[in-house]
C-alpha cells in the first residue's frame, strides 16, 4: 500500500520546489534517509514526485550506518514496499567519534559533520549532483535561535546552497512544520528509527544535546502566545534587511 500524503504537504513542497528550483530536469538526487519521520516523508515525496512531476529526474535514498549495530532491515523493507530506491552505506563513524572527539565537545556537531561527509562521498561516487536533507521549518527556526543565543550570529538554513565539492544541498521540506511530518507517520502507522541509534544519546555522551531541546521549548512557548509566530518567522527568513544591522559589509555608504 502506497502511503497517503496530505494535500497541504504536497502543495507546500511543490511551491517550495518551484520557488527555489530545487529539483529539475535531469537531476540525480541523493536523499539522506535516517529512518526518522522527516526523512521517511521526504523519501515518499520524492518517489511520488518522480512518478508525477512534468520533468524527469532520478534519486536514491542512502542510509548511513554508524557502526553501532543498527538494524535497518525494517527500513529496507519499507522502501521496497514503497518503491523507493534505497541502500545502506556502512561506515565506521562511531569509531571515529570515540577516537577523535574532544572531551566535552558536542556529539551532535561532530557526528553531523561526519554523516554529511559520508553522504557527500556517496553522492559523488553515485554521480549525483544534489543531496536532499529533510530539515523542516522547525529545524530552521531552532537553528536561527541557537545561532543567535549561543554563537552570536544571524544564521539559519537555506532551501538550497552549493557545497565546496560542487554538490547542491537542497531542503524540500524547509516550509513544512515538524508536526506535519509527525502526523504523516502516525496517520499511516509508519515505523521510525528509535532514538537509541543516535550517537548523542549513548550513555557515554558527556555533553547531551540539551541546548536544542531548550530552544524547542522556548519556540513552543512563543507559538503558544502567538499562533502565527512560525508564519511570521518563515516570512522574515525571506524578507531580510541586512543594512539595519551593524555588519560593515552591508551598511549604506
Amino acid at each position: 500500500m502506497t502511503y497517503t500524503i496530505s494535500k497541504k504537504i504536497l502543495n507546500t513542497v511543490g511551491r517550495t520546489n518551484a520557488q527555489y528550483n530545487l529539483i529539475g530536469e535531469g537531476d540525480k538526487v541523493l536523499l539522506g534517509l535516517s529512518g526518522g519521520k522527516d526523512s521517511i516523508l521526504l523519501a515518499c515525496l520524492l518517489e511520488r514526485m518522480k512518478r508525477h512531476a512534468p520533468f524527469k529526474f532520478d534519486y536514491i535514498a542512502v542510509t548511513v550506518h554508524y557502526g553501532i549495530g543498527e538494524d535497518f532491515s525494517w527500513l529496507e523493507k519499507l522502501c521496497a514496499e514503497q518503491g523507493i530506491n534505497h541502500q545502506v552505506y556502512y561506515t565506521t563513524i562511531m569509531d571515529t567519534i570515540v577516537e577523535k572527539r574532544r572531551e566535552r565537545s558536542s556529539y551532535c556537531s561532530f557526528c553531523s559533520r561526519m554523516r554529511r561527509g559520508a553522504l557527500y562521498s556517496k553522492a559523488l561516487e553515485l554521480g549525483c549532483n544534489k543531496v536532499a536533507i529533510a530539515h523542516h521549518l522547525d529545524d530552521a527556526a531552532e537553528s536561527f535561535f541557537m545561532n543567535l543565543t549561543y554563537n552570536g550570529a544571524l544564521r539559519s538554513m537555506a532551501p538550497i546552497y552549493k557545497a565546496e565539492n560542487g554538490l547542491y544541498v537542497i531542503r524540500p521540506l524547509i516550509h513544512v512544520r515538524e508536526r506535519q511530518t509527525r502526523d504523516f507517520v502516525l496517520s499511516q502507522n509508519i515505523p521510525t528509527t528509535p532514538a537509541c541509534t543516535c550517537p548523542a544519546r549513548r550513555p557515554d555522551s558527556d555533553k547531551p544535546p540539551i541546548a536544542r531541546e531548550a530552544t524547542k521549548q522556548f519556540l513552543a512557548s512563543l507559538e503558544e502566545k502567538n499562533p502565527e509566530f512560525f508564519t511570521s518567522l518563515k516570512n522574515a527568513f525571506s524578507n531580510l534587511h541586512a543594512n539595519s544591522f551593524s555588519d560593515p559589509r552591508f551598511l549604506d555608504r
